[in-house]
């Protein structure tokens, strides 16, 4: 079994809700373990709340994409924005206790199995990617084969 889809979402914080409730619905339907799906829409939010803010200033589009691939065993998310970039080689370290941001990818690297943070290519902006081995309901209707 294979399902993907993409959005082309505003950058506004009203879009973040709207990507994660289409990506629970669509492993809802698909049968995925309810802690899997969990895990999952938490990182996309993260990974899509990290597009909002950081994805573009007054010269780029205000949009960002996000791509869903449900593909076997595996899912795969994909968050792409157009903005000035994210310096990927730094090390990623824990926010302060008190910090109010910069929590963000650290917990998607948390949630997920895999994670990659680069460049667009060819072009300004950051590709958020991220995978998670699936597990199924046994009453899954779409079980993976």
């Amino acid at each position: 079994m294979s399902i993907w889809w993409s959005l082309h979402l505003r950058r506004e914080a009203a879009s973040v809700p709207l990507a994660r409730r289409l990506l629970i619905g669509t492993m809802e339907t698909a049968g995925v373990d309810p802690e899997i799906s969990y895990d999952l829409s938490v990182a996309l939010s993260e990974a899509c709340a990290n597009a909002v803010e950081h994805g573009g200033d007054a010269g780029t589009p205000a949009v960002y994409r996000v791509t869903a691939y449900l593909d076997g065993e595996k899912c795969r998310i994909e968050v792409a924005d157009s903005g000035p970039g994210f310096h990927h080689t730094r090390e990623l370290r824990p926010a302060r206790p008190d910090a109010e941001h910069g929590r963000g990818l650290c917990l998607i690297r948390e949630l997920a199995d895999h994670v990659h943070i680069g460049p667009r290519s060819g072009r300004h902006g950051t590709v958020v990617s991220f995978d998670k081995i699936l597990k199924w309901r046994d009453d899954a209707p779409l079980l993976a084969v």
